[in-house]
């Protein structure tokens, strides 16, 4: 069975076509346009699948990592980076020139090892040649900063926040991230240019996010910001219990928040229920252009990748994937499109 061609199946109609590319589908002629390639990281074994929405089909990467969460693609390197997670695994990867290969599945080599000074890493950001990675080893989070100089990593500086830590964003040179064991979001503003050495810093600003048990994932694009929750991460109904949360208007919405207080949940649009498939939804992408939201679930069915259509329009509620791939211990997600 062909794991990709359910995720294709409904994301295509998610995407727009236009015809001024020389890319034609073989089968019917229709030109297809430039790129929207959905990559993904997996604990079961390190690899990273890559999902074509445009054409279908899908490239399985063996990387050197045996678990990785956290991932980035980079069109100047023609390559993506990874959080390499484990015992000996401790570091960012780059595998780059992956576009050379048309095959199913492509044995890659390292072009990049980072310093091995990771130790649970959670999420990776990227601003510029800034590469932050979320890690949740302690109580207290750490943000590990390293910058990308040509063809290595130099881990710059480590900041310490006062809350567990999971996912995170940049939206311009702001650093969000979700506070983990909460439905709390913080940010910091001029992340790295106002965090240049080892330091414990706070937030410049925390609220609570109403509806919310306990968020894990979070992507921003076109002003609106995708929150997810995985309520129970065990136990009872924990692999239905999950949702996602829709924010249109976020900055403007975020900011009418007074530092410590709440978003209410009538400014948001949630979905939930046994029909959405989502229990442990940990890493989520969104499409503005297309108002699409991809969920890394990892609890329901040993590891899957959904699709969600019409997000910010649709209302929210029970509603059911439009489509959905196996992929076993999905960890994380990244969108290219071009």
């Amino acid at each position: 069975m062909n794991i990709s061609k359910f995720l294709f199946a409904g994301a295509l109609g998610l995407l727009t076509l236009t015809s001024c590319s020389d890319d034609d589908d073989d089968n019917t002629g229709t030109v297809i346009v430039g790129t929207a390639d959905l990559y993904a990281t997996s604990h079961a074994d390190g690899n990273v699948t890559k999902y074509d929405l445009l054409r279908g089909g899908s490239t399985v990467y063996t990387t050197a990592a045996t678990d990785a969460e956290g991932i980035y693609y980079s069109p100047d390197d023609d390559g993506f980076t990874i959080a390499a997670r484990g015992a000996t695994q401790t570091s960012l990867q780059s595998y780059f020139g992956i576009s050379d290969f048309i095959e199913a599945t492509v044995d890659l080599n390292v072009d990049i090892t980072g310093p091995s000074a990771l130790q649970s890493p959670r999420d990776l950001a990227v601003n510029g040649n800034i590469y932050v990675v979320s890690d949740n080893a302690n109580d207290d989070g750490r943000f590990f900063v390293f910058e990308k100089d040509g063809d290595s990593f130099e881990l710059r500086n480590i900041v310490t926040v006062e809350f567990a830590v999971w996912g995170i964003e940049f939206v311009g040179d702001d650093l969000y991230a979700v506070v983990d064991s909460s439905s709390d979001l913080a940010v910091f503003t001029n992340f790295a240019s106002s965090n240049m050495t080892d330091a414990t810093v706070a937030a410049s600003k925390r609220i609570t996010v109403e509806g919310i048990v306990r968020t894990h994932g979070l992507d921003f694009d076109g002003d609106t910001m995708i929150m997810t929750d995985i309520a129970a991460a065990s136990g009872g109904d924990f692999d239905t219990d999950g949702a996602f949360h829709v924010i249109s208007d976020f900055e403007s919405k975020f900011d009418a928040v007074e530092n410590g207080g709440t978003l209410s949940v009538t400014n948001q649009i949630r979905y939930e229920g046994s029909a959405t498939l989502l229990g442990n939804p940990v890493n989520v992408v969104y499409d503005a252009d297309t108002d699409a939201v991809y969920v890394a679930e990892l609890a329901n069915g040993g590891g899957q990748v959904l699709a969600y259509g019409n997000v910010s329009t649709a209302g929210g509620g029970n509603v059911a994937p439009s489509s959905a791939a196996s992929l076993a211990g999905v960890s994380s997600l990244y969108l290219y499109k071009d």
